[in-house]
């Protein structure tokens, strides 16, 4: 996606979703895939080593470094860095690359189809069976 030359961000390329209406989507892939660098990030965040934070946080899965997961109550389970009652990150200013990439543009399909549930079942709040 190319952005404008003019140094502002078109209208077409603004977040089209709100991650604070939605119960967490994103967090519950089973593989989300973390760097040293993002753990080097995690570490300072937390004030622990790198060994502590790998320990703590990471999972190997089909080869692939990523964040460990624990037993949810909307999804099978979620990111250990997901504050499963707030419904957001626990440490979002530290969160990995992956995170702050997702979802790769301006929209975000689960919350569009989020948005439409909603206001078919004329509930705010309604999540969807996972």
């Amino acid at each position: 996606m190319r952005r404008p030359k003019t140094g502002s961000k078109a209208s077409s390329d603004r977040p089209r979703f709100d991650c604070s209406k939605c119960p967490g989507f994103c967090c519950n892939y089973e593989l989300i895939s973390i760097t040293r660098r993002d753990l080097a990030r995690l570490a300072k965040h937390f004030g622990l080593s790198m060994k502590k934070t790998e320990d703590r946080f990471t999972k190997i899965l089909d080869g692939e470094v990523g964040l460990r997961h624990r037993k949810d109550h909307i999804y099978k389970s979620t990111c250990i860095l997901f504050d499963q009652k707030k419904r957001q990150c626990s440490a979002h200013e530290a969160r990995p690359q992956t995170c702050r990439d997702y979802p790769l543009g301006s929209r975000c399909g689960y919350f569009e189809f989020l948005k439409f549930e909603r206001g078919l079942q004329g509930d705010e709040s309604f999540v969807p069976d996972a």
